[in-house]
């Protein structure tokens, strides 16, 4: 299937690993002039590398810096003038009891996983609002909607998403730029690994059996029983971004293994 992606100008942020570095993969793959962008240019160069040799003559460039303060949504601005496609992928999270987190945590988790994407889709909305087409995403999470008790900042960021999400989309109307999304459960990315290979060696488990504890304890509603692949999430994500996915607007799209219980 042609997704009609060719040709247009994409940005993934946070996308030097995980399901960031996946979803600018499968980007290029369609043929789309992907950004990618990470805090630190030595793992933006690496991505770079890594989705060019994946897929011969991709069009990727990076950018480095971090887009969790203004100054570095100003730098990654003045390098790219417009954009077609935007992927809000940035996040950040972190275990810790609620009555212990302080103002500056909280605030840094929504300048980081919340205003970067509002920064960027403020700059970069109007000349797809003027071009008839564009597609902007969040890519959000199950807990949004399930509020983890073990980072209420994270998911209370996950939840702002969704609403600046569905606000943005009502704001524009029948305007050819669609604003979505993701709710995406709990995936392979590079900080779960490194979690659970942490979890493996305090326990004297397995990986694979810490896996399982995750789910039989944490996440029993999961009907995957499995962590989701970035891969998986980047699927969804591609058909989000696409022509085909023209008439999906506004809305609140799950990727989450059957975790959330809602109908």
């Amino acid at each position: 299937m042609d997704l009609g992606l060719a040709g247009k100008l994409a940005l993934v942020t946070g996308s030097t690993a995980g399901i960031g570095f996946a979803i600018a993969k499968q980007l290029a793959r369609e043929g789309a002039t992907v950004y990618v962008n990470g805090r630190t240019q030595v793992r933006v160069d690496k991505a770079v590398k890594d989705i060019g040799a994946a897929h011969a003559g991709a069009k990727v460039i990076g950018i480095a810096a971090d887009l969790g303060t203004k100054a570095g949504i100003d730098a990654l601005i003045a390098q790219i003038p417009k954009l077609d496609v935007l992927v809000n992928n940035l996040g950040i999270f972190d275990i810790k009891p609620v009555l212990e987190i302080p103002d500056e945590e909280w605030m840094r988790f929504f300048e980081t996983n919340v205003l970067s994407g509002v920064r960027l889709a403020r700059q970069y909305m109007p000349a797809m609002l003027k071009a008839k087409w564009g597609r902007v995403l969040f890519i959000s999470s199950e807990s949004a909607i399930q509020i983890p008790a073990e980072m209420v900042h994270y998911g209370m960021t996950k939840t702002a998403q969704m609403a600046v999400a569905r606000g943005i989309a009502e704001s524009f109307p029948a305007s050819g730029v669609t604003v979505n999304s993701v709710l995406v459960g709990p995936t392979e990315s590079e900080g779960v690994g490194t979690f659970l290979e942490s979890m493996a060696q305090s326990s004297g488990k397995s990986k694979d059996d810490v896996a399982a504890g995750f789910f039989a304890t944490a996440r029993p509603s999961s009907l995957l029983k499995r962590f989701i692949t970035p891969d998986e999430v980047a699927s969804m994500v591609t058909y989000l971004c696409s022509e085909a996915a023209s008439a999906t607007t506004g809305s609140s799209v799950r990727v989450d293994g059957g975790v959330i219980r809602a109908i």
